[in-house]
């Protein structure tokens, strides 16, 4: 619902045919949880596209995620859109104290007035940490749902288009390192950083993926389009890093669209690079 449905609402299904069941350790399927009808017309409250349908979306999302958690496995959150963030740190703001590292192509932090269309996939990390209207940065009177201090966005490369349009500044306390900077450290040695600066968060962190955060050459198939990024080497390397040890507690894929991958190749590739990530956990998986 934070995206118009041009075709990432089949990530899911393209996913498991590709083979990411097939992971090591093994996805289980624990629910789906599906979204209301899309509504083209931006709220005139919020400035925000089917900003009520996504609240009460994030309410169950979240649930299905808490159930999940509360059984004692890992959560792996197949979107669709970006906009999915907002339940997954909502199942984890119900538990405590929580940080996110985010690996995504844009910065994704505007504010209703500066995004043109009104999508909440260009909103999320701005709304999770408390930006924007309160029917979505409030939810169950939990905002923000995560700290300034508590995020890491690596590997984005929109600075100057978002600034052109006037995207609200990220805050200082928000640590971050675009693709320049991921490329001058290194990746791996980027997503340990970045995880070493989560540290502060007592219950873990939940890693976010908007696959656009690769390189345009190997990841045509997302809607917004952008030259650079990520091989898939250096985000297998980043997901093995931010997907080891007992902190991180859940994670997400976005944005990947299967209608732009008519032979499957694109799918194909991702489900290598994610179930390379995947096997860094030693935990039981849905």
């Amino acid at each position: 619902m934070g995206l118009r449905p041009s075709g990432v609402q089949d990530l899911p299904a393209a996913l498991s045919a590709a083979g990411l069941l097939r992971a090591d350790p093994p996805v289980a399927r624990a629910a789906r949880v599906e979204p209301a009808a899309y509504d083209p017309r931006r709220d005139p409250v919020t400035g925000v596209l089917n900003s009520d349908a996504l609240a009460r979306y994030s309410v169950r999302l979240a649930d299905a995620v808490g159930d999940v958690l509360d059984s004692g496995r890992f959560p792996v959150v197949l979107g669709g859109d970006c906009s999915i963030l907002l339940g997954n740190l909502l199942a984890l703001a119900r538990r405590g104290r929580h940080g996110l590292l985010f690996l995504d192509g844009h910065t994704d932090f505007y504010q209703p007035s500066a995004e043109p269309t009104g999508e909440a996939a260009s909103m999320e990390l701005a709304l999770v940490t408390g930006r924007g209207p309160r029917p979505l940065t409030d939810l169950e009177g939990r905002g923000p749902l995560v700290r300034d201090e508590d995020v890491a966005a690596l590997g984005f490369r929109d600075t100057a288009e978002s600034a052109r349009a006037g995207m609200q500044p990220l805050p200082p306390e928000l640590y971050t390192l675009d693709l320049d900077g991921v490329r001058a450290m290194g990746a791996g040695r980027a997503a340990r950083r970045a995880v070493d600066r989560l540290a502060g968060a007592p219950g873990g962190y939940w890693v976010h993926l908007d696959v656009d955060v690769l390189d345009d050459a190997v990841m045509p198939a997302v809607d917004y389009r952008a030259p650079g990024g990520l091989s898939w080497a250096e985000l297998e390397r980043m997901l093995r890093v931010a997907l080891t040890g007992d902190r991180v507690t859940g994670f997400d894929v976005t944005i990947f669209n299967p209608r732009l991958d008519p032979d499957g190749s694109i799918a194909s590739a991702l489900v290598r690079c994610l179930n390379r990530g995947l096997s860094a956990l030693t935990s039981e998986v849905a």
